[in-house]
Formats: structure tokens, sequence, C-alpha cells
């Protein structure tokens, strides 16, 4: 699919050799299923790139170019990200539920596809 015919693009920051790059690859490929998503993933190796990016740790996941997972407050950051899940938990990628409301909350109200899910 190319980015134009792609309903939504989510960028990925991550530094090199980030262990939750692949994590989020997948929960990705899982999460978009049903949704039309372009996706990029850019290395961020440096503090100056993370502050231009607003990346606030690795790795860092950009809807359409905003961070919808943002905590207020947050500076930029190289460090690792962690993600709080509606259980309490919290792990190094959002969850494929978390990406999937993401995903359907993105999408025009009365747009084909998967009906938006409560959260």
């Amino acid at each position: 699919m190319n980015a134009r015919d792609a309903g939504v693009r989510i960028t990925v920051l991550a530094v090199p050799d980030c262990p939750n790059a692949p994590v989020v690859r997948e929960r990705i490929a899982a999460a978009s299923e049903v949704h039309a998503v372009a996706v990029e993933f850019v290395e961020v190796s440096d503090e100056a790139t993370a502050a231009r990016w607003h990346m606030t740790g690795s790795p860092t996941l950009l809807l359409d170019g905003v961070d919808p997972f943002a905590v207020p407050g947050t500076r930029p950051s190289l460090s690792c990200r962690l993600y709080r899940h509606a259980d309490g938990t919290t792990d190094g990628a959002p969850s494929v539920a978390d990406l999937r409301w993401m995903l359907a909350a993105s999408r025009p109200a009365g747009a084909p596809g998967e009906e938006r899910e409560e959260r």
C-alpha cells in the first residue's frame, strides 16, 4: 500500500537497536488488519533529532504527526519509553487493543470500516 492510499500514517521513532521496536512492529501489524495505515520507522540517535520529532522515549508512535499516547509535561528523550495499559500494567509498547482503539478513534464519524470501539 502506498502512503497516499493509507487512511492513517503512523511514524515510529526509535533509538538504534531498541528492543521494543520489533514488538511495536508486530503489534501495529496486528492492530492494523482492518485499517488502512502507512507505517514509517525513523531511527533517532541524538537529542536534537528527538527534540525536533517530539520523541518522548523509544519507541514513540506518532499518528498523523501527533503522539496519541503523550503524557503532558514529558520532555524529549532517547530513553526507553513505557506505556501504561488499561489493566495498570506497563510495557515497552502500546498494546494491540490500545493501538486498535487509537486507529478507530482516528477515523471520521461514519467512515466505512470497523465500528469505533469503547475503551
